[in-house]
């Protein structure tokens, strides 16, 4: 591991702890989400919260190829995440807000880590990051326009 790539692995520990965050937040209110939509937000959350899971390996796996130990477990994840926790009891409209604040969320992360990675002359994390980036602004749009 290069003195280069230590930002780029804590930018990298910083995405994949959010979007774990993010995934786990996403399948929650996939299982409680009520009302006239249910459907639709139901199939909407599961498609998030499945590219998440995807996206928190393919964010460890790149952390393992710059030579760290990718972080893992539930306290490890809570101690690095800027995802606030799901908001229990919250109705479709509140989990729409909610999650679309965190993808927004996702994207700040993001950007810095972009950022970071450019510094450091790794383009293949900035460009695994921008993809990232492209999904998490989609989906928050995506969400904004379930408002009406």
């Amino acid at each position: 591991m290069s003195t280069n790539s230590k930002p780029v692995i804590a930018a990298l520990e910083q995405a994949l702890a959010d979007t774990y965050a993010l995934a786990l937040k996403t399948q929650n209110y996939h299982w409680n989400v009520e009302g006239p939509n249910f459907f639709g937000l139901h199939t909407l959350f599961e498609e998030q919260y499945t590219d998440a899971q995807g996206a928190a390996d393919e964010l460890a796996e790149r952390i393992r190829a710059l030579g760290a130990p990718a972080p893992g477990g539930l306290q490890a994840f809570l101690d690095m995440t800027k995802i606030a926790d799901a908001k229990q009891n919250s109705d479709a409209k509140a989990m729409i807000d909610d999650l679309a604040a965190s993808h927004e969320t996702m994207g700040a992360t993001l950007r810095s880590g972009i950022s970071v990675a450019e510094e450091a002359g790794d383009p293949a994390t900035a460009d695994m990051l921008t993809a990232r980036l492209t999904i998490h602004d989609k989906s928050a749009w995506m969400l904004r326009s379930l408002k009406g």
